[in-house]
């Protein structure tokens, strides 16, 4: 499979936060002939390494879990009511096309809203953001025939479709983190035939979108010296980035490298230096506050990581058009597969 066909069979297979095992069996069965090892943890993590029991360590970590809904209650008519699975944005929500992945088979539906025409002036004039005001339409005819799909419990995505955009831009929901997912098992891939001086770990951890938590307990198990997190970050080439005081960050433009207190500055001087000496376009991401990606848990993990962290510019993020350049991702990808690579034994990222 070539790599733009394993990132495409990402996007379009499930990962609801807490409901990832189809996407890791994805992962696992492309990684499979070019890792040393692959493993999963208790939690659901998988772990792909070469040279794994080097006693220095590099984690690179892209959550595989993306945002999403599940069945909470199911009327007497047959509508289906549900609850967020992480930062669901309830504005983009009326008029979507969904499938929930029950147990029976995927059940496709749509999200109903009350008609403008029977809309009273105030209901106009302010949209309801509150997601238990709107409902799933799965065609049932009442809740006897609506239980015969789907069970209280099952998880629910937006319709997984791909477009492919002007550029060479991707469209599709789940492109947080998908992409960072695909950032980190290539960039391992491109480490297979080289020698090098630490042991290589590619993480596609779960459930990031609700408080981070399975790169902490990776980060644990693994017990890294130098750990990466990739993950999406707002791009502001797009009318909806109106702060013009925020940093620039465009897609295509190249992966954004954290700086900040979440980024060790050993580890972003050597990604700085590293995609200087490739000529690799790169953005600047610097933030005054701790990141809200994988890198927050990493970098206090035990006594401490060396943390930094990859941005993928995203457009629209949390919605069902997230839109990213497959042109950052192989950027990224090439960026810290020679930071990897780069690394010798003198190398030391103690700050001090």
């Amino acid at each position: 499979m070539k790599p733009r066909d394993f990132f495409y069979e990402l996007l379009r297979t499930p990962s609801p936060t807490g409901f990832e095992t189809k996407i890791q069996r994805v992962v696992k069965k492309y990684v499979s002939s070019f890792a040393d090892k692959v493993e999963s943890d208790l939690h659901g993590n998988l772990i792909v390494s070469l040279n794994p029991n080097h006693k220095r360590k590099v984690m690179l970590a892209g959550h595989c879990d993306q945002i999403g809904l599940m069945v909470r209650h199911i009327s007497k008519e047959g509508f289906i009511y549900f609850s967020a699975l992480g930062g669901i944005d309830g504005g983009v929500l009326p008029g979507s096309s969904v499938v929930i992945h029950s147990e029976k088979g995927l059940v496709n539906g749509v999200i109903g809203r009350k008609p403008i025409h029977l809309q009273k002036s105030e209901e106009r004039q302010k949209m309801s953001l509150e997601i238990d005001k709107y409902w799933i339409d799965i065609g049932a005819k009442d809740e006897k025939d609506a239980l015969k799909k789907v069970e209280i419990g099952d998880p629910i995505t937006f319709s997984l479709n791909v477009l492919q955009l002007s550029n060479d831009l991707i469209c599709a929901p789940g492109v947080d983190d998908k992409s960072g997912v695909f950032v980190a098992m290539e960039a391992l891939r491109l480490c297979a035939k080289a020698k090098l001086n630490v042991g290589l770990f590619a993480v596609s951890t779960v459930q990031e979108e609700v408080g981070l938590r399975g790169a902490k307990t990776a980060a644990y198990g693994i017990d890294p010296e130098v750990g990466i997190a990739i993950d999406v970050t707002f791009s502001s080439d797009n009318p909806g980035a109106e702060d013009t005081k925020s940093s620039p960050c465009k897609l295509g433009g190249g992966p954004a490298i954290s700086k900040g207190p979440n980024t060790n500055p050993v580890v972003h001087d050597l990604l700085v230096k590293t995609a200087k000496k490739f000529k690799i376009p790169y953005q600047s991401a610097p933030s005054a506050k701790l990141l809200g990606n994988d890198a927050n848990a990493i970098q206090v993990s035990r006594r401490g990581v060396a943390a930094a962290s990859i941005g993928i510019p995203n457009r629209y993020m949390h919605t069902q058009v997230e839109v990213c350049s497959f042109k950052d991702l192989e950027l990224s990808a090439k960026l810290l597969a020679e930071f990897v690579k780069s690394i010798s034994a003198k190398t030391d990222f103690t700050p001090i």
